[in-house]
């Protein structure tokens, strides 16, 4: 049974992807503030070290999957440092520590890490600077990690999805429309996840657009 350790499992884009890779018979560790595996507050670098080191004493890891993430969208100045700080913190601290953390067991089993970034990780968009900084930054950081390990034969992709009908836009002030043209299900994500990892090639970068724009304000 191969082994997963993920964040952001227990709800949206996450969830859909451990279902689908439970059914395929991984065994998953789910890092979460109070439902997972591992409790461990992404944000709290020392207690994350001390969890995947204990995990990595009995475990190898076949698949990391980095899928946690936050996001706010609006005019810089009315950000606070705190938001600031976390969505540094969450969507690309802590998948650059969790893969520095796994990448001796990763390279051992030739293995294959996911990234879950974002669709405003290609583009430029109003009241994103923040959010997209932190997207984008985990792209490129995929993109040049699998030219370092192309010899050790580990796989990276990292996956763009565009807007997903999940609990992520339940504190922004907008959210999908109504219209299935201008959202994407996270079975649709899942889907893509267990493509790449059964591509007989590597598949780095995959971007999943919805037909249409269009956000219903709140």
């Amino acid at each position: 049974m191969k082994t997963v350790l993920m964040s952001g499992s227990s709800s949206g884009i996450g969830q859909a992807i451990r279902e689908k890779l439970e059914n395929e018979s991984y065994r998953v560790y789910g890092i979460s503030r109070n439902n997972g595996e591992i409790i461990c507050d992404l944000t709290d670098t020392k207690t994350l070290h001390v969890e995947i080191k204990k995990l990595l004493k009995t475990t190898d890891i076949n698949l990391l999957i980095n899928c946690a993430g936050v996001g706010i969208f609006k005019p810089h100045e009315e950000i606070s440092l705190e938001k600031i700080n976390e969505l540094i913190d969450v969507n690309l601290k802590a998948p650059i520590i969790l893969i520095n953390l796994t990448l001796r067991s990763l390279k051992k089993t030739k293995g294959h890490i996911i990234n879950i970034s974002s669709i405003e990780a290609t583009k430029h968009s109003k009241f994103s600077a923040l959010y997209t900084a932190t997207k984008s930054g985990l792209r490129d950081f995929s993109l040049c990690l699998f030219e370092e390990l192309r010899r050790a034969e580990v796989r990276v992709t990292n996956i763009n999805p565009d807007i997903t009908k999940t609990a992520f836009f339940d504190k922004l002030n907008f959210e999908p429309t109504d219209d299935k043209k201008t959202y994407i299900e996270p079975d649709v994500i899942a889907q893509s996840v267990l493509q790449a990892i059964n591509s007989e090639v590597v598949i780095t970068d995959i971007t999943i657009r919805a037909q249409k724009f269009a956000i219903k304000k709140r």
